[in-house]
């Protein structure tokens, strides 16, 4: 399949893992860091794939274009906001580093019914996965007005910019058991990961 052009693949990699105890993105699940599961399927997908990380030295063997937080200590709001600074394209598609079961057809969904809509965004029992979303450039003076206010949740500025939001039936279809969202947090649950290959 061919690379989308339009919109840039973003991997944020800036988390301190503080329920983890350590860096998860290079936690290997099968002998492969976390972060290079996420990077195989987003290489395949997107023209242009960066990297958000604070600490960029250990990502540099992974030869990809990476930037730091341009405001430090906002989490993830801080590596959205980020990478809508730093992109070519009006649109980023933005993934956590430690999301190993990626679907490159439900990302290519959620770009393909972008439209217009300055956010797309999967929504799971009601429960929006910010962290695996696409966000048009628009949508930086909305983020700041909400950084600028000390409020860092990511889907508190959805009621002010056009969101298309994919439910639960429209993302079964491209992953019928919802392993895209998965994530790990806590060091005992890397054995559930292993569980699922």
């Amino acid at each position: 399949m061919e690379k989308i052009e339009d919109v840039s693949g973003i991997v944020l990699a800036g988390g301190r893992s503080t329920r983890y105890g350590k860096n998860k993105a290079l936690v290997k699940l099968h002998g492969i860091p976390l972060i290079e599961r996420v990077l195989e399927v987003m290489r395949l997908i997107f023209r242009r794939v960066i990297i958000i990380t604070n600490t960029p030295d250990e990502y540099s063997y992974l030869e990809l274009p990476m930037y730091q937080d341009i405001i430090k200590g906002l989490g993830p709001l801080g590596g959205i906001i980020t990478g809508l600074q730093v992109i070519p394209d009006n649109a980023g598609f933005f993934v956590a580093c430690d999301m190993p079961f990626l679907s490159q057809g439900l990302i290519r969904h959620i770009v393909e019914i972008k439209a217009d809509f300055d956010v797309v965004v999967p929504r799971i029992s009601g429960n929006m996965e910010a962290l695996h979303a696409l966000y048009r450039t628009g949508c930086q003076s909305k983020i700041e007005s909400l950084i600028n206010s000390k409020t860092y949740q990511i889907f508190r500025f959805f009621n002010e910019v056009s969101v298309r939001y994919v439910d639960e039936d429209e993302v079964r279809i491209f992953d019928p058991d919802l392993r895209s969202f998965l994530n790990i947090n806590r060091p005992e649950g890397l054995n559930d990961f292993n569980n699922l290959f």
